[in-house]
């Protein structure tokens, strides 16, 4: 069902930064599994604030103006934990997801300072040219759910990305049911034009991570 904005259809997950604030992420009582904030996403958004990317000490921000694309962002957290961080971000879905999308970036303006988020909908597989030039990222997290989407996600991976993007896929391993083998097709599908790298867990955020959450950096083979 779509999500209106009327708050007795909504439950709020809170996902506190690394500088005290704090995302609130509304999500739906009732509805599809965009509607929930799922485990991957919550290890993806923290991942985004490590070091590596995020460390005002120092005054490393790879975020600061990048551009952004998230695929399949059901709530947004992920979105708008990079755009928290002063990436510039399109969160896409399908149009039952907008409203909740809608009201998730409303919630949030005032940590969005230094960053902006947009809404809009994309149907994977379909066209893309509203969102070119290809962005310096594009964030998924638990994409890897449904047969028939395999292929159509993986079409909008090559649409969306250019030579210099960088993908980062977050998804909990599942055996229960096809999701071995949704996997393992997604997977076989991917490589034939990408390269992936897993990233260790050391390099996770050390509380927000889990032995059957995984996180890739993928690429456009050259």
């Amino acid at each position: 069902m779509a999500a209106d904005a009327d708050d007795s259809h909504y439950f709020v997950r809170e996902i506190e930064k690394n500088d005290g604030c704090v995302l609130k992420v509304k999500q739906c009582y009732l509805g599809d599994v965009g509607c929930v904030v799922w485990d991957a996403a919550i290890v993806l958004a923290k991942y985004l604030e490590t070091k590596q990317f995020h460390d005002p000490s120092s005054g490393v921000n790879v975020w600061a103006d990048r551009r952004v694309v998230e695929l399949g962002a059901g709530t947004g957290a992920v979105g708008l934990m990079a755009a928290s961080l002063g990436a510039q971000v399109i969160v896409t879905d399908l149009e039952d997801l907008q409203t909740l999308l809608r009201v998730n970036i409303q919630e949030n303006q005032a940590l969005l300072s230094s960053g902006s988020v947009t809404a809009k909908v994309l149907q994977w597989g379909e066209d893309v040219s509203e969102f070119m030039p290809p962005p310096h990222y594009i964030l998924m997290a638990d994409c890897i759910y449904y047969e028939q989407s395999i292929i159509p996600l993986v079409e909008s991976l090559k649409l969306l990305s250019g030579p210099d993007t960088c993908i980062i896929c977050c998804y909990e391993q599942r055996t229960e049911g096809v999701n071995p083998k949704v996997e393992r097709q997604f997977f076989k599908l991917l490589q034939q034009d990408f390269s992936c790298e897993e990233i260790p867990s050391e390099k996770q955020d050390p509380e927000f991570s889990c032995p059957d959450i995984h996180i890739l950096h993928i690429r456009r083979k050259v």
